[in-house]
């Protein structure tokens, strides 16, 4: 058994306590609590034979930040049934190549990148998720729409026919302080209920990552992202 399955067991084994200790299972009747988060390994900066040892160790969802370094991976992963997620910051000139390789978008935060999207989505006959990216901690140097903009935003993606608007991510402040990181995930939470009152269907929310992933889960998270715990400290 490698290190990598060690840790995805013992990461799986969290996620379940987590959910029991908040009897969050209660609400996901029909599935296990851990089939109702979504582990997303981020696999960045990982060479492809850590991914395929986590996905010989049943992990099926990687996420990657940089197009050209997850096309070469992609392609030396063929034979794997890999779910891939774009998580990374995307430039106007990416759009197709994202749109081609992934199955999930968790960054979009602007009309032009969601509408570049969509035009090489009808191209291609297929339907992208995404999920809109809000900056809940109003970092001038994060990326995100503000929540007070993500209604118009989410309106406008609406109207785009090849996306498939699935819910919200966000990486909020790093913070130690466990009542904040609450707060923020809480936002985040309750603006996508604001948008499922007004006739969406909103059933993503994608924050959590090494270093709060408890609290985005107490929150209501459906997916969290972890790299360094699966696969170790990147070289």
């Amino acid at each position: 058994m490698t290190t990598i399955t060690h840790r995805l067991q013992a990461i799986h084994a969290s996620i379940t306590h987590i959910c029991e200790k908040s009897n969050r299972h209660k609400a996901f009747k029909n599935q296990s609590v851990t089939d109702s988060i979504q582990l997303i390994a981020v696999s960045k900066m990982q060479p492809a034979n850590n991914v395929r040892e986590a996905f010989l160790s049943g992990q099926t969802h990687f996420g990657e930040n940089y197009v050209q370094e997850a096309l070469a991976k992609q392609i030396e992963l063929t034979d794997c049934a890999i779910t891939w997620h774009f998580i990374g910051p995307i430039q106007s000139n990416k759009t197709s190549v994202i749109a081609e390789h992934f199955d999930w978008v968790h960054t979009v935060d602007r009309l032009k990148i969601a509408e570049r999207l969509n035009n090489t989505c009808l191209v291609l006959n297929k339907k992208l998720n995404i999920c809109i990216q809000v900056n809940v901690s109003e970092e001038a140097t994060k990326s995100g729409v503000l929540l007070r903009d993500l209604p118009q935003l989410a309106e406008q993606i609406k109207q785009l026919p090849n996306l498939n608007l699935r819910g919200l991510m966000a990486i909020p402040a790093p913070t130690k302080d466990v009542a904040l990181q609450h707060l923020q995930f809480e936002q985040v939470r309750l603006a996508a209920l604001g948008l499922n009152a007004h006739s969406y269907a909103l059933d993503t929310l994608s924050m959590g990552m090494s270093d709060d992933f408890e609290a985005a889960i107490l929150e209501g998270a459906t997916m969290i992202r972890l790299g360094t715990l699966i696969f170790g400290a990147r070289a």
